[in-house]
């Protein structure tokens, strides 16, 4: 079937060619033979008023009062000839105002226009192209990914069936290529044998259909899809699929390991080796209101702050650095370190949270992610969804709009220490965070961010912790490309390594000014096998050392350009 439907629509838009022919040389015949009959009929009447002209002159005549030029040097004198004249005045402005144009167009200058578009837009990848990464769909999360992957020197190629939204995407600056999602062949021209990875986030049908049709031609290659059902995972698995996700239930679970009373310990967003990575939320811990030299976490527990987040910015902390309550601390040690800091935490913050249920906005895919994720870790909530629809009927969910007061008094706005917004809409969730910080200046305020753009305006809408869907997704599949190389975490984010440049060679770490002058911070180095975690600022390094290092896309550009690999 997948043979045949090519080959029947090129027969088709053959035959449609061939009709488009015929019907263009049977008008311009007709044009023709009026132009001879009138010209015929100007003589008769010009004969019958007694006068004689060529017949290049009758042409002339024709065409003058057909194309309503009418140079007047020419007329008729009797009524017969004027009312010649008018007839074929109102059958040129037919022919060759209104019906010749429109044949000019439809059978002439749109099929041009159309061969030029599709010659325009590429068909294939060139022969040399590997390690690409292939996406079938376009969307914001897509976006997002282009941007890393242009940071990272990545090749990519965006596949789109339409040719209309391929050409808008290729005037924008997008490596496109047009083909049909089904269609093996398609994925023949794109490498996919070469390719590093494909990327399916198409819905879970389409997915599906894709991630077969791959199958069919290649084995090797890497498949990340997403799976909006939980029955689709599945599905997808037995397709073929090297990865299936569902990111709107990672984006609740990571929404719920947040809220106070689950995150006063630290949260591992990542790791090398034995280096680990985790965030946590200082807000309503001892440590809130101390610089970090006065917190003495490293003196006590052996981790090292990294960085912190501060209303969706990440911060290259010193020591005088003052931990405030919307403070995350970016935190990296060993397992053992991270436990110490947690048993610290957890026994200066006992009793100070409260037992209310935690609030959710929104009782969708995130949302429900959410309350089975509180469920799990044995914290009460209350979901409010307005849609009946969505079926949720448990004792955990009240019925009624957000935006309602009495139905927010009823779901516990009053008392509750957290509140999570968690719809898809970034438009209601700035509307939400506004109306609920209003209502509760002390609540710890936790949302969905659907696009990156509005992180920073949830932050400034009174939200303590923004996590971005498009980030997520973003995140979650770069690591599967370079693991070895790169780690990203949140909201830009990102832990990489890089052998020492020689310039830094026998300088001690501190010496090197690395923070300073780049923004990132060394958090390991890795010296033949041994890995060195958090190393003191005294250390020499050595040559072939490997730093470990971490910090937001700015800072790691800026340490690329300064210290590049030796």
């Amino acid at each position: 079937m997948k043979t045949i439907l090519p080959q029947l629509m090129a027969v088709l838009r053959e035959n449609t060619r061939r009709a488009n022919t015929r019907l263009l040389l049977k008008f311009s015949l007709l044009l023709v033979l009026f132009f001879a009959f009138y010209s015929i009929l100007f003589h008769v009447l010009m004969l019958y008023e007694g006068r004689q002209y060529s017949w290049v002159t009758g042409l002339y005549w024709t065409l003058t009062v057909m194309s309503t030029l009418g140079f007047g040097d020419i007329t008729f004198h009797s009524d017969i000839g004027m009312l010649f004249s008018i007839i074929v005045l109102l059958n040129g402005i037919v022919l060759l105002l209104v019906i010749l144009p429109f044949t000019f167009i439809q059978f002439f200058y749109a099929p041009w226009l159309e061969a030029q578009n599709k010659a325009r837009a590429p068909r294939s990848v060139p022969d040399t192209l590997s390690g690409h990464v292939i996406l079938t769909h376009f969307d914001d999360v897509a976006a997002n990914m282009i941007e890393r992957f242009v940071q990272y020197n990545i090749p990519y190629v965006v596949l789109v069936q339409d040719l209309q939204k391929a050409l808008e995407l290729y005037d924008l600056g997008y490596r496109i290529v047009v083909g049909d999602l089904d269609n093996p062949a398609t994925y023949g021209k794109l490498r996919v044998d070469h390719a590093s990875m494909v990327v399916a986030l198409n819905s879970d049908v389409t997915s599906t259909n894709i991630v077969f049709t791959i199958r069919e031609i290649s084995d090797k290659v890497m498949i990340i899809t997403n799976a909006d059902m939980t029955d689709s995972v599945d599905i997808l698995e037995l397709a073929g699929s090297s990865h299936v996700f569902q990111f709107t239930g990672l984006l609740g679970r990571a929404l719920a390991r947040r809220v106070l009373g689950v995150s006063m310990k630290a949260n591992v967003i990542g790791g090398f080796d034995e280096l680990l990575i985790a965030e946590a939320p200082a807000m309503r811990t001892p440590l809130q209101g101390k610089t970090l030299a006065e917190s003495n976490l490293r003196q006590i527990t052996g981790v090292n702050v990294v960085g912190i987040w501060e209303q969706g910015l990440f911060m290259t902390p010193s020591p005088t650095t003052r931990i405030g309550e919307s403070t995350v601390l970016v935190l990296a040690g060993k397992e053992a370190q991270l436990d110490q800091y947690d048993r610290l935490v957890g026994s200066l913050s006992h009793g100070n949270l409260s037992k209310m249920p935690v609030l959710v906005l929104g009782g969708g895919r995130v949302g429900q992610a959410v309350g089975e994720s509180l469920l799990k870790r044995g914290i009460d909530y209350r979901i409010v969804e307005k849609n009946p629809g969505i079926g949720l009927k448990d004792t955990h969910v009240i019925h009624g709009s957000a935006g309602d007061l009495d139905t927010l008094i009823q779901a516990g706005i009053k008392e509750t220490p957290s509140i999570l917004i968690t719809t898809h809409d970034d438009d209601l969730n700035i509307y939400l965070t506004i109306y609920c910080r209003r209502l509760r200046q002390d609540a710890q305020i936790i949302s969905r961010a659907s696009l990156d753009r509005n992180v920073n305006t949830l932050h400034r809408a009174g939200a303590n912790l923004v996590l971005s869907y498009s980030s997520l997704c973003t995140t979650t599949i770069m690591n599967l490309l370079k693991p070895e190389k790169m780690l990203l975490l949140s909201e830009g984010l990102a832990v990489f390594r890089n052998m020492l440049n020689p310039g830094l060679t026998g300088k001690s770490l501190g010496d090197s000014e690395i923070r300073e002058k780049t923004g990132c911070s060394v958090i390991a180095v890795k010296r033949e096998d041994t890995m060195m975690i958090n190393p003191d600022p005294g250390m020499i390094l050595l040559k072939n050392d490997e730093l470990i290092l971490i910090g937001s896309q700015e800072a790691e550009k800026r340490f690329n350009e300064k210290y590049a690999e030796s």
